[in-house]
């Protein structure tokens, strides 16, 4: 395996999470440790987490990731979608590599669920979309802290259409071996005030299945939010609010924020 073509080296250790292994770990299983909700004993099918710097919103992360640990070696496939901040892309961005690289080690790709989607006629394969895509790796380390063996399938979304991502899932074999993981911030820039009145109506969006009351400024992965509700109505899934603040909340100013939130569905 060539390190080099085969292997996507980390773009933001060090700038949005730790760059050393073992500071990182140690960081992550703070965040767990510290983490006020308590697991629901459900084994979620799918998770909505955010994907700042961890100062910011690995608090309400990790409400989302604590729910894994009773179920940690039962999960072995982890389908990861998030927003594209770097490249403009029209549908959806697979990846050719063998493997994604953090400082917590290696994770092998899917091979095969991937070149199964790449026969999807909105998915390409791109890898310059996941390039510098932090909405995905920052995701990686905590993956990596929980699960002791898993794949990866990492999927970066760009101008789609919801009915699209929605196929997209249902095309997984899903199964209690298979997590969703849709990685997405909330309102930005708001003030404090304002923000916590826009993601609660993003949030109350979410808990009915109601993709069509989110707004693009309301949520920067809402194509993929808005597809896992749709693919969570048509189950008949349960949705859990987890934890609700922003940047004004945990690392920040209370004058412009982001706003954070996790949300977990079960069967």
């Amino acid at each position: 395996m060539n390190l080099l073509t085969d292997i996507r080296q980390p773009a933001v250790a060090g700038s949005f999470y730790p760059g050393d292994g073992s500071a990182l770990d140690s960081a992550i299983q703070g965040y767990l440790n510290d983490c006020a909700v308590t697991a629901t004993g459900k084994q979620p099918s799918a998770l909505i987490v955010p994907h700042a710097g961890y100062i910011y919103s690995a608090p309400i992360a990790a409400s989302a990731y604590v729910q894994l640990i009773p179920f940690a070696e039962q999960i072995t496939r982890v389908v990861l979608l998030g927003p594209s901040h770097h490249v403009p892309l029209i549908g959806i961005a697979s990846s050719s590599l063998k493997a994604f690289h953090t400082p917590l080690g290696t994770i092998p790709l899917d091979r095969e669920t991937i070149e199964q989607l790449n026969h999807l006629p909105f998915v390409q394969t791109n890898d310059e979309a996941h390039r510098q895509e932090h909405s995905l790796e920052v995701q990686l380390p905590f993956l990596q802290k929980i699960l002791p063996e898993f794949t990866l399938v990492p999927l970066v979304i760009g101008q789609t259409d919801d009915q699209q991502v929605s196929d997209l899932i249902e095309s997984l074999r899903q199964d209690q071996h298979t997590l969703v993981l849709i990685s997405s911030d909330l309102s930005h820039y708001l003030d404090y005030d304002s923000a916590k009145a826009c993601d609660l109506s993003t949030c109350r969006a979410i808990e009915e299945l109601q993709p069509q009351n989110i707004h693009y400024e309301q949520a920067c992965g809402r194509s993929a939010v808005a597809g896992m509700l749709l693919s969570a109505k048509k189950h008949h899934l349960h949705v859990q609010t987890l934890d609700l603040r922003n940047s004004g909340d945990t690392a920040g100013t209370k004058d412009r924020v982001v706003g954070y939130g996790a949300w977990a569905f079960f069967s």
